[in-house]
């Protein structure tokens, strides 16, 4: 019997297991954080710097595990840009003006609080991510004081959050090529093209080739979770002529769906528990001013702000799109700091950035931690005291 699911019964799913996931992150970061200031600390980071095989336990998680989740973000990117949320122009002008506004003020943000810090400037795109599983999981605990439109918004803004973050680790974040494994890697590739083209639905030779890309681009110098979305992208989606779904003829759907069951519950919150714990024995309020520190979490609270409220509010001012359904101007402003939530990318970014420094990285995730905290108790806390707006009262407005 076919799956008669309407994308938006797809999408109403995903939301639900991203919140959840959530959840669960917000848990295992806290947990990492107690963990490494408690006795346990020595235990924590022995095992995490142990090694299995070529890699060290950390490396498998940061290289491994997340190239799985950057596939689930390549397959969610490629759907709605062909079937979902953003599959028309007017569906993708908001929440890509405020993605766009997102990314650039906190980056400027963060150059202007490191201006005179020249070793930290490589860190400028670490408060441009925002973290859709924990601001998800942030509006979940609110239930339903917050128009669905709003989580619709969120999730598209994310999305094209990731899509930047993405191109940005492939441009930025990629040091000493081998050419020779680079061309290998463009000809898995090509393979894989050549399968979409011959509609090979089978999944198994997209990941047995998945695993050899890997691989390549490991060993290539371009990091190895872009393998993950390079694949994603080669999946073919396969919509029926109808405008609906059938899973069961669409490789894409398929392998999404069993994703959804691991990558929120299992690689995201594995990741935070690795990479979230931070020694703060010692650790003075003066630590948290420093340069590095402050760009960071300003960069998150401060730039995600004045980069999606005000991009937001231009193009709703200028008649580019609409503000979302049932939403006001403190709904948005709400959904603004949530932004600023940037954990996982973030997390990502900053370890890319600052990769031979352990005491730059131990700065970086003491201001997203800092950051990410103050921007979700802000956001909470606005969308808790605003109402859900009427028709009649957005006509007047």
């Amino acid at each position: 019997m076919h799956d008669t699911r309407r994308p938006a019964s797809i999408f109403r799913e995903f939301l639900e297991s991203e919140a959840a996931g959530g959840i669960i992150l917000m848990a295992a970061a806290a947990l990492a954080l107690i963990v490494a200031n408690s006795p346990l600390s020595g235990a924590y980071f022995s095992a995490l710097h142990a090694y299995l095989g070529p890699l060290s336990v950390s490396h498998w998680i940061n290289d491994g595990l997340m190239a799985v989740f950057f596939l689930l973000v390549g397959l969610e990117i490629k759907r709605e840009m062909l079937d979902g949320q953003l599959s028309t122009w007017p569906r993708r002008v908001l929440p890509g003006i405020a993605a766009a506004g997102g990314m650039v003020a906190p980056a400027l943000v963060y150059v202007a609080i490191n201006r005179e810090n020249t070793a930290a400037l490589s860190g400028w795109a670490i408060p441009t991510a925002t973290d859709i599983a924990f601001a998800l999981g942030v509006l979940s605990l609110l239930g339903s004081r917050v128009p669905a439109s709003l989580k619709v918004f969120l999730t598209a803004l994310a999305i094209i959050d990731d899509l930047g973050a993405v191109i940005i680790i492939a441009l930025f974040y990629t040091k000493g090529l081998s050419l020779a494994y680079l061309g290998g890697a463009f000809a898995v590739i090509a393979i894989l093209i050549v399968l979409n083209r011959m509609r090979v639905t089978s999944l198994t030779p997209y990941l047995v080739l998945g695993l050899i890309l890997w691989v390549l681009v490991l060993k290539s110098g371009v990091h190895a979770t872009l393998a993950g979305v390079a694949l994603a992208l080669t999946i073919p989606l396969n919509v029926s002529p109808g405008g609906g779904h059938d899973p069961g003829h669409s490789p894409l759907l398929r392998l999404e769906h069993a994703l959804h069951g691991v990558v929120p519950f299992v690689i995201i919150p594995i990741f935070g528990f690795a990479n979230a714990g931070v020694p703060l024995a010692g650790l003075s309020p003066a630590a948290l001013v420093e340069p590095l520190t402050l760009g960071v979490a300003a960069g998150l609270v401060v730039g995600k702000l004045v980069g999606v409220f005000g991009a937001s509010a231009l193009a709703i001012r200028l008649g580019f799109a609409d503000l979302p359904a049932r939403a006001g101007w403190r709904h948005m402003l709400g959904i603004s700091l949530l932004c600023g939530i940037g954990f996982t990318m973030s997390l990502f970014i900053g370890l890319l950035a600052f990769a031979d420094d352990a005491a730059l990285q131990s700065a970086v995730k003491v201001g997203i931690l800092a950051g990410s905290l103050i921007s979700a108790i802000l956001g909470a806390a606005v969308l808790l005291t605003t109402p859900a707006v009427e028709e009649g009262e957005l006509e007047e407005a």
